[in-house]
């Protein structure tokens, strides 16, 4: 239950300020929290072997399967370390369109971007399940426990405030999260 004492409250810092546009708040958030993922994930990439981790899930339960419309074009099973390096490559490529994430002021938002926001937050949050579940030991002996905490306390309020994930999805640490961010 370890978190970083900064003194916000993360449930206020993720409300859209007044007079900020919606998608602009998300598209920022949704770099942020990659990048800090992304981070998180690293940490603990070297205790995440084949060998450890030879299925990407979150514990017996829940099995997460690759699937990216081009090299996997249906669902496949993959060791946690190749899911991850995919899906952390996935979301880069997205961050970097313009497209999709534009970064001019008056380049409008595709019609689409929740929809892919939504998908990119949900395959994130399985990384918080797989570390959780299958590394935590390794995030504690690191002494990271409050960071990666902190870090899910402002994923989790974030997400729920703008309705990116559906329920279901966050299942695998509901307990926890009743936890810690209650």
């Amino acid at each position: 239950q370890a978190s970083l004492k900064s003194g916000l409250d993360l449930r206020k810092v993720v409300q859209l300020p007044e007079g900020e546009n919606l998608n602009d708040w998300i598209a920022v958030h949704v770099v942020d929290f990659f990048n800090r993922i992304n981070l998180i994930y690293g940490t603990v990439s070297e205790y995440c072997t084949e060998r450890t981790c030879p299925i990407m899930s979150g514990g017996l339960r829940y099995e997460y399967r690759w699937q990216d419309g081009e090299d996997y074009k249906k669902p496949t099973k993959l060791p946690a370390l190749k899911y991850m390096t995919l899906l952390m490559d996935w979301i880069e490529s997205l961050i970097n369109d313009e497209d999709i994430f534009p970064t001019r002021i008056g380049v409008p938002f595709p019609k689409n971007f929740q929809q892919v926001v939504k998908k990119i937050l949900s395959r994130l949050f399985r990384v918080f399940v797989h570390v959780y579940i299958h590394h935590f030991d390794s995030v504690c002996s690191m002494g990271a426990e409050a960071h990666i905490n902190t870090c899910y306390k402002h994923y989790y309020y974030f997400i729920t405030e703008f309705s990116l994930i559906d329920n279901s999805e966050l299942e695998p640490l509901r307990e926890m999260t009743e936890r810690i961010c209650t």
